[in-house]
């Protein structure tokens, strides 16, 4: 099975909940991540649509959705990473500078959106190509990476690592940023990424829950999670249909940001910045080789 992956194993529990562990940046109780995935017409291209007509959501990003989201997060005040696939770089490059010139921090995300695995020889190109385009974009390289489909295989995290990413933000396996192993005596930083209740695509693509009741799900993990010292991502999309990227559904953002910032020692950051939290103490937190 050339996709498979080889057999994972996980280190005794010494993560970031135990007391011998670092306190979060800015001695925070609660450390909250904002996280968009750009998720424009490479959607749908990669699929074989034409984004035009009943395919054309994507389109609502760049047009729409991320300054909406750029003009929420200058009035809270909050810095956030935006994942971007490749394709849509090239189809949207000025709106993926503004991301940038507002001090937001840009990882890749795919080059179509791909929601299958590739033969190893096409996924190390995609993934080169990706990496390519924005870096030259940007007149930077990306340090993060999340799967844009959730799938990993046996080459993606050693090429990613070759190309100098410091953390992947793919996998949905923890509560806390964790070590990852990938052998051959190299390591990257995991950011866990709960797509199921901390992220706007199910809610309303699956079971189009009513935007109130999608705030109150957000509040209450939240609560929960910060009761208990931990940590809490948010993943939403800039998309117009199953997204957020619309006024109301922006709004619900704001609102469940709103109530976070509300509460005490709770500190938002970058992913390079938890990145660099974890990587510094990384006895901390558990280790999972794969």
């Amino acid at each position: 099975m050339p996709f498979a992956y080889p057999q994972v194993t996980r280190s005794p529990h010494v993560g970031a909940e135990s007391p011998q562990a670092p306190a979060w940046p800015g001695n925070a109780r609660c450390v909250v991540a904002f996280t968009v995935d750009f998720d424009g017409t490479g959607n749908e291209v990669g699929k074989g649509l034409e984004p035009f007509g009943a395919h054309s959501a994507g389109r609502y990003s760049a047009r729409r959705g991320i300054a909406r989201h750029l003009d929420m997060l200058e009035r809270l005040a909050i810095p956030a990473t935006f994942f971007v696939p490749g394709y849509d770089a090239e189809c949207s490059p000025e709106a993926i500078r503004s991301i940038a010139q507002a001090g937001h921090e840009i990882g890749a995300h795919g080059y179509v959106h791909e929601g299958m695995l590739l033969e190893p020889e096409e996924e190390v190109r995609r993934l080169t190509l990706t990496h390519t385009i924005l870096s030259d974009l940007l007149g930077v390289s990306p340090r993060g990476w999340r799967s844009p489909s959730g799938q990993k295989t046996s080459v993606t995290l050693p090429t990613l690592k070759s190309l100098g990413y410091a953390y992947d933000s793919s996998d949905k396996d923890a509560d806390s940023p964790y070590m990852l192993d990938i052998g051959g005596g190299q390591s990257m930083v995991e950011i866990p990424n709960n797509t199921y209740s901390l992220d706007d695509f199910p809610f309303f693509n699956f079971s189009m829950t009513p935007v109130s009741e999608v705030v109150d799900q957000w509040k209450r993990e939240f609560d929960l999670r910060y009761a208990e010292g931990g940590f809490f991502m948010l993943t939403v999309h800039p998309r117009s249909g199953w997204g957020s990227g619309t006024p109301s559904r922006t709004n619900a953002i704001e609102e469940t940001l709103r109530y976070i910032q509300r509460h005490r020692d709770v500190h938002f950051v970058r992913l390079i910045d938890l990145y660099e939290h974890v990587s510094q103490a990384p006895q901390y937190f558990d280790e999972v080789r794969i």
